[in-house]
């Protein structure tokens, strides 16, 4: 893929990748290897992580769609190789987190899925893109779960910065794009 079209983007947000659509793949085993090499490139070019986790849920079984899909990402880096990320010395100041879910996007088991990433100064530390366990009823559900699981995630970081000597003096800020989440996680009761 060396001499490959680059593609703009890493994914095609229109076509929804399925586990029983289209034919089964010529080389399971060469997109199995692909796959998990992006699943390395992961640590240094977290951008990518959503649509390489989308491409190893099928990694049992996978489909031409699914290959075309991973083409599409090794397009996508083949074109982005200046890009990756970079730490710079910061103050120790202050932890701030951002979150985002979809609701029931999975077209197989409609389960949602939930984004954050954690800055401690100006340098990205922490990030995770995960399928929730269980179906959310609503958008504010979902964006509710993604928010309860980085604020737990937020306390663990916390007190290890703690341990670490390293006390943070202002409180740690969640920022979430749902209203009605944000509500919820304001109601003491």
């Amino acid at each position: 893929m060396a001499s490959c079209n680059l593609s703009a983007t890493q994914v095609d947000t229109k076509q929804k990748l399925s586990t029983y659509v289209g034919t089964l793949c010529d080389d399971p085993t060469l997109y199995r290897s692909l796959a998990g090499a992006l699943q390395y490139l992961t640590f240094t070019r977290p951008k990518i992580s959503y649509v390489v986790k989308q491409v190893c849920l099928h990694m049992h079984a996978p489909r031409t769609e699914h290959m075309l899909a991973l083409k599409r990402i090794l397009r996508y880096f083949q074109g982005t190789l200046q890009f990756g990320l970079y730490l710079y010395p910061s103050p120790i100041e202050k932890l701030i987190s951002y979150t985002d879910a979809d609701w029931g996007e999975c077209p197989d088991t409609r389960r949602s899925t939930y984004d954050y990433c954690m800055f401690l100064g100006d340098n990205l530390i922490s990030w995770s893109s995960k399928r929730q366990p269980t179906l959310s009823q609503s958008i504010s559900e979902a964006e509710y779960r993604g928010v309860a699981n980085v604020v737990s995630e937020s306390c663990w970081l916390r007190n290890l910065l703690l341990e670490l000597h390293f006390p943070l003096s202002q409180a740690t800020l969640v920022y979430c794009v749902n209203v009605s989440a944000i509500y919820f996680s304001g109601n003491l009761v």
